[in-house]
């Protein structure tokens, strides 16, 4: 039997390198085969490589791994690599649908490793996906807006190389955008999550977490006050008695009744 075979598709470059890097150490066999940095490049690659297993990553442009999924389904099996939050998580798992999280860690990938290879050796056929991808696609991608009632984040997951941590959503003072990450601030320190603001205020409570900046985003359980500076530009107090955030104009309205 050959050796079986995969692509993996990303939009971010040192992620597909780390996932290639910890696929290359925990399954030698593997032959990765192509790289892909957006979902048409990955379905032009699954068509033209017919790989065993394509990793793909949930948000990429062009197609999202839930479209490249619905519309190549047939002899390749997906893994589905996400930084969503934890309801759609509950929604892969619901579905029985293999998935990593980002940053990938080495134990869920070697369970993910384990099944793929007893499927391949056993030559089962992949699963049938359409109807779960169905319900993925209209459940992962609808707009908050467009569902009756919104679900709100309970936790964040702040991830490392090798532990992956469960923040409590009313244990964050602020949040801070960078780039397509997001500093979240509790009072034991600063914590990454590989989300940008923006996603997360979709499934944040509006009426607790107020945007001030275009950057950060701030829990007002965690708010003692405000201050301006002498030039007039209006800072946030936070009740730690040490911070101090910047409020942007077109948000400085909210506080005029505080």
């Amino acid at each position: 039997m050959s050796n079986p075979t995969a692509i993996i598709a990303d939009d971010e470059e040192h992620l597909r390198a780390d996932l290639c890097s910890k696929l290359t150490r925990l399954w030698p066999q593997l032959q990765i085969v192509a790289e892909a940095v957006n979902g048409l490049e990955a379905e032009a690659m699954i068509l033209s490589c017919r790989p065993d297993v394509a990793f793909l990553d949930i948000k990429m442009p062009g197609l999202t791994g839930l479209q490249v999924a619905q519309r190549l389904e047939g002899q390749t099996r997906f893994v589905f690599v996400t930084a969503y939050d934890q309801f759609a998580l509950e929604a892969f798992e619901r579905e029985a649908l293999d998935f990593l999280v980002k940053p990938v860690d080495d134990e869920r990938l070697a369970r993910t490793i384990k099944r793929l290879r007893g499927a391949i050796e056993a030559a089962r056929p992949p699963p049938v996906l359409t109807q779960m991808l169905q319900d993925l696609l209209r459940g992962v991608t609808a707009p908050v807006s467009a569902q009756a009632t919104p679900t709100r984040l309970r936790w964040l997951r702040a991830s490392t190389a090798e532990t992956t941590q469960h923040i409590p959503v009313q244990d964050v003072h602020y949040l801070q955008s960078d780039d397509k990450y997001t500093i979240v601030r509790t009072a034991t320190g600063e914590h990454v999550v590989r989300m940008p603001v923006a996603e997360m205020m979709a499934a944040l409570d509006p009426e607790q977490f107020w945007q001030i900046h275009r950057s950060i985003v701030v829990n007002m359980n965690f708010v003692e006050g405000t201050r301006r500076d002498e030039s007039g530009r209006m800072f946030v107090r936070l009740k730690d008695q040490k911070t101090e955030l910047p409020v942007s104009r077109a948000w400085v309205h909210l506080f005029r009744q505080m």
